[in-house]
């Protein structure tokens, strides 16, 4: 599998991105709350970048399934997400109109240019390897948060985040992706050299994840030194 190969190109930086602090204390329900606002309010923001990179999917496509795809993942955010996570920012007493008016981070901001600026320089396949480690790199963490004998299942604050990720229809989700990045693939030639400028896009994509995660830390503390 495409991913796979992809996973093994980013050596370690696949580890810091799936391990990272905000992750380990996520799953022992440990991570500050403010750490977990700060992101959920770039979340927000990503949300948005990634119908945009939906709709480039769409500008990009090669046939009908592409175009499907790329129209049910823009409506998928618009119609749905976007409600969801309002509803959930509001659970943790942000308001729709907090999130709007807060700018975009710089690690958000660095992470869906990256995505669309791949997006529209490459092909179908070069966006979706650079989306990859969002949406399959979730749903790989919160399996993993499941299988940690140190989860706190009883009084996690953020068992709703985990439980979304590791649902079955989020699995079904990645899988479907996982198995499109393959028929991608298989329309092209991939060389050696194809492959490494892959596997180039995931790993960078992989660190600005990384850099996404640790900006809920970063911009809880630059709030706490206002205070």
């Amino acid at each position: 599998m495409l991913f796979e190969r992809l996973k093994d190109a980013a050596g370690q930086a696949w580890e810091v991105y799936t391990r990272h602090p905000f992750v380990l204390q996520l799953g022992e329900g440990t991570l500050p709350e403010s750490a977990f606002r700060q992101y959920l309010i770039q979340d927000y923001h990503f949300l948005i970048h990634f119908a945009r990179a939906y709709a480039l999917a769409g500008y990009k496509a090669g046939g009908i399934e592409d175009l499907r795809r790329a129209k049910s993942g823009m409506v998928a955010i618009l119609d749905t997400e976007l409600g969801l996570h309002v509803d959930y920012c509001a659970k943790w007493g942000i308001s729709e109109a907090d999130i709007i008016a807060a700018p975009e981070a710089e690690p958000c901001l660095a992470y869906t240019r990256y995505v669309l600026e791949r997006g529209m320089a490459g092909t179908l396949l070069d966006l979706h390897v650079a989306l990859a480690p969002c949406m399959l790199g979730y749903e790989e963490i919160a399996r993993w948060l499941l299988d940690q004998p140190w989860l706190d299942r009883e009084d996690n604050p953020y068992a709703a985040w985990i439980a979304m990720y590791s649902s079955a229809d989020y699995r079904e989700a990645a899988a479907e992706e996982r198995g499109y990045l393959d028929r991608l693939a298989a329309r092209e030639n991939i060389s050696d050299a194809r492959m490494a400028d892959l596997g180039r896009t995931f790993t960078e994509a992989t660190r600005l994840e990384a850099r996404f995660w640790q900006m809920g830390f970063d911009l809880a503390s630059t709030e706490a030194d206002r205070v």
